[in-house]
Parts: structure tokens; sequence; C-alpha cells
């Protein structure tokens, strides 16, 4: 079995201290039902006879369930029964000598507690390191224990997997988040446990967790104090995307569902400080730009993402209204179309800013592929046509690399429609910064506005928002019922 890093994410080691109501295999058996994906056979009574037995049994289980199966520090046992591969000890063979007797295929663990036992087991061609004990254990009472600040000093000076044992249970394990590990180690947290499936499967979710990321994205566009569009739909968007959502505000508005009442720009200048703090702190996976009014702005925004090489931008392009009217300045327009639009990874107009950046009418599905490869072509980048009632049943053109795909969407028969256009493009957005490709993102942003207006929300007296949160489910979102 060729080792990879995942192997080591729940590296299960056995104890017979442990057997009760259930015998050692039995247990074994619910450890990798539960998720463990890597199982160590340690025994240090049994006689040689019954080991084997023992250790040709559970192999041929691990093997059912394609997990690795290693024995702790008997090689020859190992060679015998062709186990995946052996774990040695400080005061067991040297990793060299069991290097030699195993041959190059089988994976070789070697147990380190300082830099240089991990760099000479690395030069000796270990596979991986435990290292431990990371916090005081039952399992060896004689045990130094190394601590999570030791652990990644090892992890920062030796380039090889490791995997942290000792101590290690759910309610600590997650202190070990950014060591730079690439697992843990357990015994008395699987095997000591009642139910240990389920144990099993608790602790995989929790352990998982210390490799779960939070990806970032930033929207730069206006406020909308009511809600349902601009920044705001925008943040709703990437959280319920589960992206870490920021902001640099171009615009304050005083508006609801039935319209805009005022609208009040920031300077260039505080733009500008907007953006910088976030790139300068927590830099973003991926940008959306929305509504910008002024020539100023759109220069700055510009200026701001060639400095800090600003990845996957997504530009909802709002010029013109579903209705025909123009939302921005002409010089603004060619401010856009001159320095924004050839920056971005993908464009979103609807019909009528299409036919603005494409300099023609739109009536039908084939002039909507023209004038997406008219756009693509003149400023360098994917565009999405959002088709829309004024042409199909909600049906959008992709149009990248001089090909097209059409992602087709059934309409939803709800008015309330306020701020779709800003939650699609920030919905596109989180996905590219998760690492999805632009079709996928473009799927699942489909998908995701498709829910958000299926859920019927229903607020304000003109075209309300939509449902953001419609897939959010958990503790925090069940309501006080007296």
């Amino acid at each position: 079995m060729k080792f990879n890093n995942d192997m080591l994410r729940l590296y299960a080691v056995t104890d017979r201290h442990w057997t009760g109501e259930q015998t050692l295999y039995e247990q074994v058996r619910d450890v990798l039902m539960g998720g463990a994906t890597c199982l160590q056979l340690r025994e240090k009574d049994l006689d040689e006879a019954s080991f084997y037995e023992e250790a040709k049994n559970i192999k041929e289980l691990c093997r059912l369930f394609d997990v690795p199966f290693i024995i702790n520090d008997n090689v020859m046992l190992a060679k015998e029964i062709d186990a995946d591969g052996v774990h040695v000890g400080q005061d067991d063979m040297a990793c060299v000598k069991a290097r030699e007797i195993l041959g190059p295929d089988k994976i070789i663990g070697v147990s380190a507690h300082t830099i240089e036992e991990a760099r000479i087991a690395k030069e000796q061609g270990a596979d991986y390191l435990g290292v431990g004990a990371i916090f005081p254990t039952s399992s060896k009472d004689d045990a130094e224990v190394l601590g999570i600040k030791r652990l990644k000093e090892m992890t920062d000076t030796v380039d090889l997997p490791m995997v942290a044992i000792g101590g290690i249970s759910y309610d600590n394990c997650l202190l070990l988040k950014d060591t730079g590990i690439d697992g843990i180690a357990v015994i008395s947290a699987l095997f000591g446990q009642k139910n240990i499936k389920q144990a099993t499967i608790d602790l995989k979710k929790r352990v998982d967790a210390l490799y779960e990321t939070m990806h970032t994205c930033l929207t730069i566009a206006g406020s909308d104090s009511s809600g349902g569009a601009g920044i705001q739909a925008d943040l709703k968007t990437m959280l319920a995307n589960k992206v870490f959502g920021m902001s640099a505000i171009t615009a304050l508005t005083a508006q609801n569902t039935t319209g805009v009442t005022d609208i009040m720009d920031v300077t260039p200048e505080f733009l500008e400080s907007q953006i910088r703090a976030v790139f300068d702190d927590i830099y973003p996976e991926a940008v959306k730009i929305g509504m910008v009014s002024s020539k100023a702005l759109i220069h700055t925004i510009v200026e701001m993402l060639k400095h800090y090489d600003a990845k996957h931008i997504v530009v909802d392009p709002v010029m013109v209204a579903t209705s025909g009217a123009k939302l921005i300045s002409d010089d603004a327009i060619e401010t856009l179309k001159k320095e924004l639009l050839p920056l971005a990874t993908v464009i979103t107009p609807n019909i009528p800013e299409a036919e603005v950046l494409a300099d023609m009418k739109i009536a039908n599905e084939e002039e909507m592929i023209i004038a997406a490869e008219k756009i693509s072509k003149k400023f360098g980048c994917a565009i999405l046509v959002k088709g829309g009632h004024q042409i199909n049943d909600a049906n959008d053109l992709l149009y990248r690399d001089d090909a097209y795909t059409w992602f087709h969407g059934k309409r939803i028969n709800n008015s309330n429609t306020h701020g779709t256009g800003c939650t699609l493009s920030s919905a596109i957005a989180s996905n590219l910064a998760k690492g999805y490709d632009l079709d996928t993102s473009v799927k699942r942003a489909k998908d995701y506005i498709s829910g958000a207006l299926n859920a019927m929300l229903d607020l304000g007296k003109g075209s309300g928002p939509m449902d953001h949160s419609f897939a959010i489910d958990n503790e925090y979102a069940k309501e006080n019922v007296q």
C-alpha cells in the first residue's frame, strides 16, 4: 500500500487493556467502521503464536476497509504476514535496518521526541513520525510531555509527515490546530470508550475540523439599508456559502423594497483605505465588485486590485437597470470598460448591460451568444450573460475560452427578486474562493439563488429580498417556542 499523508488523519493504536465485553477484533472492526484512517496493532504481552494469529486476522479486517495495517515494533512479524508497515520506537530496531528488511514499498513510522531524532529518522528513510507525548497520558506513565510549542518547532524544522500522540482526546484535539501535524494517534480516546464506533465517528469529525480552512472573499459595493442587495446581500450570501466575507463600501444608500431615496458616495481616499485594510491583514481569495457610481472610485479599485495582485475577480457591471434606465454616468461606464473589466475573471451583466458592453441589441439566444463572444474577446475575460425574462426562462450563458455553456434554470414565480444580481455574483465569487472552477462555481451559484427564491420570503411593500439563509439549519437558527 502506497503511503500518503491522509492515512495519518485518525491513527488508531490498539491496547488490550481496554478489551472487556468485546474482543480486540470486534473493537478494531468498530474503529474501522467509525472512520479510522490507519490501524496500528500494539501488543507487548502476547506470545509469538498468538500475536501471529491476531495480526493475520486483523490485517484481513483492515484490508476490507482499505486501511493501512501497521505492526508496532515487530519488524519480522510485519514481514512474515505482509503487513503494510511497521512503527518503531527509539529503543527498537533502527529505521534503516527495518527498511532493509521490509524493502522500499512498506510504510515505516518512527517515534521521535526531539528535532535531532526526527532528522535522523528522515535520513534513514522513515515515511512518517509519531511525535509525543503531547499531553500527559495513562498509556505511558513515564512519557515526557512534549507540549504543543515543541511539537510546532518539530513540524516547522523537519519536513516529514507527523502524527501527534499522547494524551489526545475529543476534548483537547482542537488545541492542535495550526501545529502542522498530519493527524492524531489515539488509544483510549477510541478503545477506552463504551461505544467505540460512535466515539470514532465523533473524533473523526473533530479531527477533520483541524484541517478545515475558512476561505475569504471581499465585496466592493454599495450599502443597501434595507438589507436585500449590495453589501448586505453579498455578506449574507458569502456566509451562507461558508466563506468569510469582508467589505469595502463604495456608497451609502437610503433604500427599501420600493426604491432608492438617497445616496452618498464615499471618497476615493476612504475607499482605498478600506481595501488596503482588508488586503494587508486578511488577503481575500476572491473579490466581488458591484455598483460603483463614479470614475474616480473605479480608478481607485483598479489601482488597488493591481497593487495587491487580486485573484478571482467577479464584476457585476451595474450600469443599466432591467427597465433600461442608466444607473451610472457615461464617463464611469467608459472607465469601467477601459480599466476594470480587463482585470475580471468573469463579468455578470444582465441583458441591458450586455447590450451596452457589446454595442448591439439582444433579442434572442443567438444574439446572446454573439454578444457574449464580442464582450469576452474585447475585454479578455469570461462573461456570464444573465438571460432573464427578456430573452428566455432563466437560462444564463457562460462564454470563455472561445466556447460557451448554457446554464438552464426554471423561472420561479416569485416577485421578490431584490438583490438577485448581487447574490448571484457573490455566490460565484464565494465558490471561486473555495477552489471550484468557473463552470462549477456558476452552477453552484445558480442552484443557491434558486433555493433562495424558492423559499418564498415575502417582506416589504415592493420587490422584496430573497431568503439568503434558506439552507442554514442548526442549533442557533432555532426559534424560541414558548
